[in-house]
């Protein structure tokens, strides 16, 4: 006889997760995937980080597999703090910074401290999938504000964070995923006014912050509230999305309480992983990496736009990212995305349907493109395969 399981309320209403089909698409090696969010697997450096690895066995190798504290090996979050100071002007130190498994996890803590169910959250729209998941078990409820080329819309994140008021606004201003968008300084300017007159808590998520192609660092919304943000980034997007290291910045008090989430949720965050990427950073260039990945990424996101523009029908337009590893693609009114998606895995091609991103219905005239990943052979080809999809669609 089948069991009846009692699961928790806050599983029947957490949205189906895309996540899984994203990985699962992307493991299959006839399928050329825009779909997944994959960095470009040729740049880790997997010599450099072996090597750091066989230097901490042999030297620290107690220490390393022992376990630690929750808040993070202290030469790693000092070489964050001072990264933060140098780059972008942030007056960081380490106990401003937690280290946690990935910026994945600063999505489920900060949400865990702050919102109970039925609060607020404001987000972008369209918004990150991974975030919509990972508050959704918190049993919020969604304020979308939409989200143009240089920001969100003035006058709905006004209203919102006015009427609304959600303990959290969740933002990505820097190459957002999953439209690729960048704020410009009058809209970082008009979020920080609107913020600092309520109190709300803007969470800045700065996964793609170091990836512009032009390697000119944007200042951060929460430099103009610093007691009203949170910052976090992470590692994975730069060096080895595997090693599973991101943090959080932000101040002092809500540090304390992230901490208390973190240690009951995990203890720690992989402490080997964090020696061996704190030792391999201190004997690499990490802007010089970054520099030949945003050169690369470059390349690639101009290879995909050119391709849209010459294969995929007149009334498909995309946006042009000025960094990051997104775009995302408009498709004519005859045409869902939901179809592209599926006919797409017929041809071995895959997209991700606009759908997930937003938390207030709508997407289904939205594909997000993945360039990051795919070589620029890779993104030709794959061009022609999404070609043949719209034509097969009615496309002209």
């Amino acid at each position: 006889m089948e069991h009846s399981y009692r699961f928790a309320d806050r599983m029947r209403r957490a949205p189906e997760s895309f996540l899984g089909t994203l990985f699962a698409v992307s493991r299959d090696p006839e399928i050329l995937s825009f779909a997944g969010g994959l960095p470009g697997s040729r740049f880790i450096d997997t010599e450099g980080i072996a090597r750091a690895a066989e230097e901490v066995l042999e030297h620290e190798g107690q220490e390393a597999l022992q376990y630690s504290t929750t808040d993070g090996y202290r030469p790693l979050r000092e070489y964050i703090a001072e990264r933060y100071r140098k780059r972008l002007g942030l007056p960081a130190t380490p106990e401003n910074i937690q280290i946690v498994n990935g910026s994945q996890q600063c999505l489920d803590l900060v949400a865990k401290i702050f919102v109970n169910p039925g609060d607020g959250i404001g987000m972008e729209s369209p918004g990150y999938l991974g975030a919509i998941e990972a508050f959704s078990l918190y049993e919020p409820v969604f304020h979308g504000v939409p989200l143009g080329e240089e920001g969100p819309d003035p006058e709905r994140f006004a209203a919102v964070i006015r009427d609304a008021r959600p303990g959290l606004f969740y933002a990505i201003p820097n190459s957002q995923n999953p439209s690729g968008a960048t704020y410009s300084t009058e809209s970082r300017r008009m979020v920080a006014e609107t913020i600092e007159e309520s109190d709300t808590i803007f969470y800045e998520d700065d996964a793609f912050g170091e990836l512009f192609f032009d390697h000119r660092p944007r200042p951060p919304v929460s430099a103009l509230i610093p007691e009203q943000s949170v910052l976090s980034g992470s590692f994975s997007k730069t060096v080895a999305p595997g090693m599973r290291i991101g943090w959080i910045y932000g101040p002092e008090p809500v540090i304390g309480q992230f901490n208390v989430a973190k240690q009951a949720a995990d203890l720690h965050s992989n402490h080997l992983c964090q020696m061996v990427l704190s030792r391999y950073l201190a004997g690499h260039d990490l802007d010089a990496h970054i520099r030949r990945v945003s050169d690369a990424y470059a390349g690639q996101c101009s290879v995909m736009c050119d391709e849209i523009d010459d294969l995929l029908p007149p009334g498909v337009s995309h946006t042009r990212p000025q960094g990051g590893m997104f775009l995302v693609a408009r498709l004519p009114p005859e045409i869902s995305a939901s179809r592209v998606f599926e006919e797409g895995i017929r041809e071995k091609v895959a997209v991700l349907p606009g759908t997930p991103f937003f938390v207030d219905g709508g997407g289904d005239d939205l594909i997000r493109l993945n360039f990051s990943s795919p070589t620029e052979e890779e993104i030709k080809e794959g061009m022609r395969r999404l070609a043949r999809v719209f034509r097969r669609l009615g496309g002209s």
